[in-house]
């Protein structure tokens, strides 16, 4: 069979923030760009989304946050994925995040984070380029 297995992209809210507008545009961009996505929904501790990754068997998780934990959410994330053993699941990050964070999230293994003003197109280039099915 010729079937390739699509990017599976889990989109979550951690933490309080309630908003999820965003998230919703940019599942709907990864749908359209034919990845198979999960969407956990609003107020998800880490805990929750790394389980819910693992039982859908997700390429890579896309973390939201506008509320301002990102600097705890987006790191306790990866570090549940590390001992859960499988730190092969991608972790990027989007939202209100200042520029002076970024690096710090980067060299705790957020592979990227994406600020308002990047593009739909962007997003799911970054995608293609950056994530393969497990």
């Amino acid at each position: 069979m010729g079937n390739k297995r699509h990017i599976r992209v889990m989109v979550a809210k951690p933490g309080l923030d309630g908003h999820d507008r965003g998230a919703r545009i940019i599942a709907r961009a990864y749908r359209d760009a034919g990845f198979e996505v999960v969407y956990s929904g609003l107020h998800q501790t880490p805990e929750e989304i790394v389980e819910a990754a693992i039982q859908e068997d997700v390429d890579m998780i896309g973390l939201s946050s506008l509320a301002g934990a990102h600097n705890y959410l987006f790191p306790r994330t990866v570090e549940l994925l590390r001992e859960k053993g499988v730190d092969d699941i991608v972790v990027c990050g989007g939202g209100i995040i200042p520029d002076e964070d970024i690096l710090a999230l980067k060299e705790v293994g957020i592979k990227e984070i994406f600020t308002p003003g990047t593009t739909l197109d962007e997003v799911v280039k970054w995608v293609e380029e950056n994530v393969k099915p497990r």
